[in-house]
């Protein structure tokens, strides 16, 4: 596994960002071993730090010629731009803009009369903008974000350009499934996420690293990660337990 992505992985574990335990339960309701809560990284350290991984994704990816703004959806994203625009600058030299949106329209101050949910308005026409955020599962509020921000640039009379998202941690994940009636089929593998997501918008997904290259790296170096509230390596029946989670609902 590259270096960068062992940084991550060992930043995770020994954050306690990544942990396992009893009745974890994502988002969309399915259960889950592990989780991973990026609030850990809340030291300027930590998240110079991240913000250092996100400027090596984008420059090793080629993703700086094509990239304008470095948005991060609030609220843990909001950190992540800001330290990722910090790592361009500090380490390759590129000044870009960075943005984070609100949860809702400022109507004062220089917001008086704009109505916009972005902080900074750095939104210009022919823009190229690259999301950047923790973990993702489902994408569902990567599609609410696109849509929040087409939105506005209709409303500036601007076209826009998102050149692509980058998350720290890929789940490496499926869709959950429901029934008629909304309500959760468990040990159901639904669609890729992040492939079903670019062959709906056109947008690619970029990740510092795969939840399963870096559990399988910290198991085989016996990193000590938080499992049910104890730091210690990750055994084989912890192991086990994440491989048939992976087995079920993995993409």
């Amino acid at each position: 596994m590259e270096e960068y992505k062992q940084r991550l992985a060992r930043l995770l574990a020994q954050t306690g960002a990544l942990f396992f335990d009893d009745n974890l339960i994502l988002k969309d309701t399915r259960p889950t071993p592990y989780f991973v809560n990026f609030g850990m990284f809340r030291t300027g350290k930590l998240v110079r730090e991240l913000g250092s991984l996100f400027s090596d994704m984008i420059m090793g990816t080629g993703l700086i010629s094509k990239t304008d703004i470095i948005l991060g959806p609030s609220y843990k994203g909001s950190a992540i731009a800001l330290a990722t625009a910090i790592g361009l600058y500090e380490k390759y030299g590129h000044d870009l803009l960075f943005e984070y949106d609100r949860k809702e329209a400022k109507k004062h101050g220089e917001g008086s009369s704009s109505n916009s949910l972005l902080v900074n308005r750095t939104l210009f026409d022919g823009c190229r903008i690259f999301i950047v955020d923790d973990v993702t599962t489902t994408m569902g509020t990567k599609y609410e974000l696109i849509e929040s921000l087409n939105n506005e640039a209709a409303s500036q009379g601007i076209k826009i350009i998102i050149s692509g998202i980058g998350i720290a941690v890929d789940r490496e994940q499926s869709t959950a499934v429901y029934d008629s009636q909304g309500k959760y089929i468990p040990d159901v593998k639904g669609e890729n996420t992040i492939k079903t997501f670019t062959l709906k918008t056109g947008i690619p997904v970029f990740s510092i690293a795969g939840i399963k290259e870096m559990i399988k790296y910290l198991y085989e170096e016996k990193v000590p990660v938080m499992i049910c509230g104890k730091r210690r390596h990750i055994d084989d029946n912890t192991k086990d337990l994440f491989d048939r989670y992976i087995k079920t609902y993995g993409n």
